[in-house]
């Protein structure tokens, strides 16, 4: 039988266009939900001292253990938003989660400290941080979704990787933000009262958020979002439908977003929190290594999905997973001995190369696993479960051992996940496969020519 190897046409101007618009409208909701995730710990040194004792030594592990515990509430969000996004709309789903998360970043700009209000002072946190993590499970994969499914096919790379340009341009506003204030105030102000306006910055962005994203297009066809509302349709959004139909994508997605999420949390926040330790007497030449140090990784998102839109997603995670076992070992022990503020940059730039290899793609190659009636359930579930054990909890693991003196535990932990990642990629992964999405919203790679 002669199989048919030519390519179909490519997407015209109008959609290309809309799937710019609709890029523009998802992506700022997830830049203002991550800066909402990023301020805390940009401020986390700042700030500890309005909740804890300032003469009790493990008060910087407590604040790092609350930005971990927050993770609990992750797989239960993503569960939520994943079934409410695959039955009632990714739109509705996106502009819930930013809500909530705007809600409880002026709460916590607006609490008492421990002085006025005591031991309540850190429940609020930690109660605010709880539901942040909340919506921030429901935002990743309902976002993930959104993006592949809006992106054009040819250029779906490109698009879906202005997830993780807005996710790290979380970070890169909360390291901007925390650049304005020390300008005009001191240390010690931004201590008393500064991190307050940083937090009361995400809450008062996401009004403008909320309006983008009730005008965004709907990704979700209206044939099954019809289907559900009518009760004709059980199987969307249903966790027993992918536990039992799909658990093997959904085994995938965890095992893919294990070693990445690692290697994201201990590269994007472990890194910069040496850089800040190293130069604590240089607040602003450290905050200067971090800043320009995640522009930089924000800038390298559409590249890597515009090469993986030329070649595959497989190769990308390969340079990520082969890169991250060999230099983890040389940024967590060269990074804290180094005191040139250029060779600090430059130890870091590298971990963003590779690093780029897993963040760029990441999102659509857990998308193109799953059919669109679960897919935002099933992204969702995989990447926090993977995220809320091992991203997570990686600032306090490493601090903790660091207060030991055990940091090559935290190394070779971090280089056996990615490791243990790195074997998916290489034998379960195959290059430009006709996936999920491809079938629903035509082939990224051509036809069956690529498909092997």
């Amino acid at each position: 039988m002669t199989v048919s190897t030519a390519h179909p046409p490519p997407s015209g101007s109008a959609a290309t266009r809309r799937a710019i618009w609709n890029t523009i409208r998802g992506s700022s909701g997830n830049l203002v939900e991550w800066y909402d995730v990023y301020v805390y710990t940009v401020f986390a040194t700042y700030f500890e001292k309005q909740f804890f004792d300032p003469a009790d030594q493990n008060s910087t592990v407590y604040i790092y253990a609350i930005f971990a515990v927050t993770f609990v509430t992750r797989p239960i969000g993503s569960w939520f938003f994943g079934r409410f996004a695959d039955r009632r709309g990714r739109r509705a789903a996106l502009t819930f989660s930013v809500s909530l998360m705007a809600l409880c970043s002026l709460v916590i700009a607006l609490v008492p400290a421990r002085d006025s209000i005591g031991v309540a002072a850190p429940i609020v946190l930690v109660l605010c941080r709880l539901v942040q993590g909340f919506a921030t499970g429901g935002e990743y994969g309902t976002s993930a979704t959104y993006m592949s499914e809006a992106a054009t096919r040819e250029r779906r790379g490109f698009f879906s990787s202005f997830q993780y340009v807005t996710l790290v341009g979380g970070h890169v506003l909360a390291q901007f933000t925390l650049l304005i204030i020390l300008t005009a105030l001191s240390p010690t102000q931004v201590g008393e009262f500064g991190w307050r306006i940083a937090f009361a910055v995400g809450g008062v962005a996401a009004v403008v958020v909320f309006w983008l994203r009730r005008t965004m297009d709907e990704s979700l066809s209206e044939e099954q979002l019809a289907a559900v509302k009518a009760g004709q349709d059980s199987s969307s959004g249903s966790m027993r439908e992918l536990l039992t139909s799909y658990w093997k994508p959904l085994l995938l997605c965890f095992l893919i977003t294990m070693g990445g999420t690692l290697a994201f949390y201990a590269y994007s926040v472990n890194a910069p929190a040496i850089v800040k330790a190293t130069y604590k007497d240089q607040a602003m030449t450290a905050t200067w290594i971090n800043l320009i140090g995640l522009i930089f990784l924000m800038a390298l998102q559409p590249v890597g999905g515009l090469i993986s839109d030329k070649v595959g997603r497989k190769p990308l995670l390969l340079f990520f997973g082969f890169g991250g076992v060999v230099y983890t070992y040389v940024l967590f022990t060269y990074l804290p001995q180094t005191r040139s503020p250029i060779m600090s940059f430059l130890l870091v730039a590298v971990s963003y190369v590779l690093l780029t290899g897993y963040t760029s793609i990441n999102a659509l190659v857990k998308s193109e696993l799953f059919p669109a009636h679960v897919r935002a359930l099933g992204v969702g579930v995989g990447y926090a479960l993977a995220n809320s054990i091992f991203g997570g909890t990686a600032p306090v693991i490493y601090q903790a051992l660091k207060e030991q003196h055990q940091v090559p535990l935290f190394i070779a932990y971090v280089t056996l996940c990615i490791a243990i990642s790195l074997v998916v990629y290489l034998f379960f992964l195959k290059n430009k496969a006709d996936t999920y999405l491809d079938r629903e919203k035509g082939s990224a790679f051509g036809t069956a020519e690529s498909m092997r």
